[in-house]
């Protein structure tokens, strides 16, 4: 049984906070940027350097000797990832950039912490994903310690600068749900579409306003931790859904600001606080209470069909015509089925609770 609920749990928890990782290192490197490049303008250069990094990757996958496009797109999805894009390609920058012209640093840094709590809640009380004490006292650790890592002594002033960020944190929360209805599809193409149609957006938008395009260095610069910070880091983001589900995906991902403070504070040189070491300690105790999570009960699985790259385990028991690679791809069926194991809500496991 702990065997089992360890290789549920791994690949999961590695894809979720190696997707924090690199969004953390992109916030200090972001605000390097920023000193030359104007806000919006930069999310637009992100943006595109995730998108454009991508669908450079996707168009060459072969002559760089990467496996064949995972499970397409389907027309179905297209509902889905034009959601994915509006909520969180391009209502939450903008609501963030407008957000920020109306409030001060201090209570923006705070409230963009609600993303977390907004991607949970929302699994929770919408999509009913199991969410246990455990799993919620964790997550407040984790939320307590980004908002101790952002606190600068001010008070927060909930202004209509605030709400809009707020808003923009619901966005995401949003986007992180709907984005787990794509996951069994190819994780690149997903990326790349959502990366180039913010980035065009965002971009249109700052220049319009009237920024100015920096040096040819710059761009290329924001477009390199673009690729990494956000592309690479969404595609792994992906991945993490179909083990983890949105709720426990996104508490992971929110160690992000901490491994962005970390960063800064060895690389950069800013000083290492009392704030940054008990928000180290409240962070650490919200990823053991996760890491030591076990969910597992009866329960049944009805009947469904979609296409998803897999291995031939308990819940791939069906016939192929020809040799069979593993993992491997294909439109298929599951058959209904009974049984009990310590698992999360992944692929298989879309099953509410009371």
């Amino acid at each position: 049984m702990a065997n089992q609920s360890h290789r549920q749990l791994w690949p999961g928890v590695t894809l979720a906070l190696a997707s924090a990782v690199l969004f953390g290192l992109s916030t200090p490197l972001s605000k390097l940027l920023l000193a030359a490049v104007e806000p919006q303008l930069l999310a637009g250069l992100l943006y595109l350097g995730a998108g454009g990094g991508l669908a450079i990757i996707h168009l060459g996958r072969a002559a760089i000797g990467l496996p064949a496009p995972e499970a397409p797109l389907r027309r179905t999805d297209l509902p889905w990832l034009a959601a994915v894009v509006i909520f969180g390609g391009v209502a939450g920058p903008l609501l963030l950039m407008l957000g920020l012209e109306r409030t001060s640093a201090a209570s923006g840094s705070l409230l963009l912490n609600l993303e977390g709590l907004a991607t949970m809640a929302i699994a929770w009380m919408v999509f009913r994903e199991n969410v246990d004490r455990r799993l919620l006292v964790g997550a407040a650790a984790i939320l307590a310690g980004a908002m101790v890592l952002s606190w600068t002594g001010q008070r927060i002033d909930f202004d209509a600068g605030g709400l809009m960020i707020a808003a923009a944190c619901l966005c995401w929360g949003i986007d992180n749900n709907l984005t787990r209805k794509l996951s069994s599809a190819d994780p690149v193409v997903t990326a790349l579409i959502k990366g180039l149609a913010a980035g065009v957006v965002n971009l249109a938008l700052a220049l319009l306003r009237g920024a100015t395009l920096p040096a040819p260095p710059t761009i290329a610069a924001a477009a390199l931790v673009g690729f990494f910070g956000i592309g690479v880091s969404l595609v792994l983001f992906v991945l993490a859904l179909r083990h983890l589900g949105a709720a426990r995906t996104g508490a992971y991902f929110s160690l992000a600001p901490f491994i962005g403070a970390l960063v800064a504070t060895g690389a950069l040189g800013e000083p290492l606080t009392p704030q940054f070491v008990i928000a180290g300690v409240l962070m650490a105790v919200g990823l053991w209470l996760h890491l030591s999570e076990r969910h597992g009960h009866m329960h049944q699985h009805d009947a469904l069909e979609h296409e998803h790259s897999h291995v031939h385990d308990e819940h791939h028991r069906h016939h192929h015509e020809g040799p069979v690679t593993e993992p491997h791809s294909h439109w298929h069926r599951h058959e209904p089925l009974r049984h009990k194991h310590v698992h999360y809500p992944d692929l298989h496991h879309r099953h509410g609770h009371g």
